[in-house]
């Protein structure tokens, strides 16, 4: 386990910073893209596990046990955010075979996730806005932020090889965000914010 008894370096002053093991890059870099907007998913999801505390402290047992339940999803979603984020930090000559990565079960995980929230909800007529509770719009907006690191991704994969399974696994955190959005907004009694492609402005 590292040990972080400085935080800053002045090392990254001239537009460059290390990746793990040592090679340096610029700040520009498509990897250094890739696992920023990563780290920047993973701090989304954080400030919804907030706001999901935060919500669910006079909310009746049903919707806490939903709760719960969605931020023991949410907990292991950043952790393996985290472990995404140091292997896109580490050139592929300089990885070990003990670094954790993600794997293929992990996407599966989240299809089971995806499923178990799907039985509890109403069935999805037409699309809706984010929105409603604060934990629900939160998880909205840290599903955006899936989709432009799954578009990083894209972008270091053309350069490079990644393993499939990450694409596939942020592709899957997407679709789980927008369910879990509207589990725990469902959960909390909040209804959805239906697009009206005939709304008029007010007044």
């Amino acid at each position: 386990m590292p040990k972080l008894t400085r935080i800053y370096t002045r090392t990254g002053d001239d537009g460059s910073t290390g990746l793990v093991g040592g090679p340096r890059v610029r700040k520009s870099d498509a990897r250094i893209e890739a696992y920023g907007t990563v780290d920047e998913l993973s701090s989304a999801i954080g400030v919804a596990r907030a706001a999901l505390a935060g919500a669910i402290a006079s909310a009746p047992e049903a919707a806490r046990s939903v709760a719960r339940e969605l931020d023991e999803w949410l907990a292991w979603t950043q952790d393996a955010l985290f472990n995404l984020g140091s292997d896109l930090a580490t050139l592929p000559a300089q990885r070990s075979a003990a670094m954790p990565r993600i794997e293929a079960g992990d996407a599966a995980a989240l299809e089971r996730a995806i499923d178990r929230a799907q039985h509890d909800l109403p069935v999805l007529d037409t699309f809706i806005h984010p929105g409603g509770s604060l934990p629900g719009a939160l998880l909205h907006q840290a599903r955006t932020v899936a989709r432009r690191a799954e578009r990083a991704l894209v972008t270091l994969a053309e350069r490079e090889p990644l393993s499939p399974e990450v694409a596939r696994y942020v592709n899957r955190l997407s679709d789980a965000l927008f369910v879990w959005s509207r589990w725990i907004n469902h959960a909390l009694g909040q209804a959805e914010h239906r697009w009206n492609p005939k709304s008029a402005p007010p007044g």
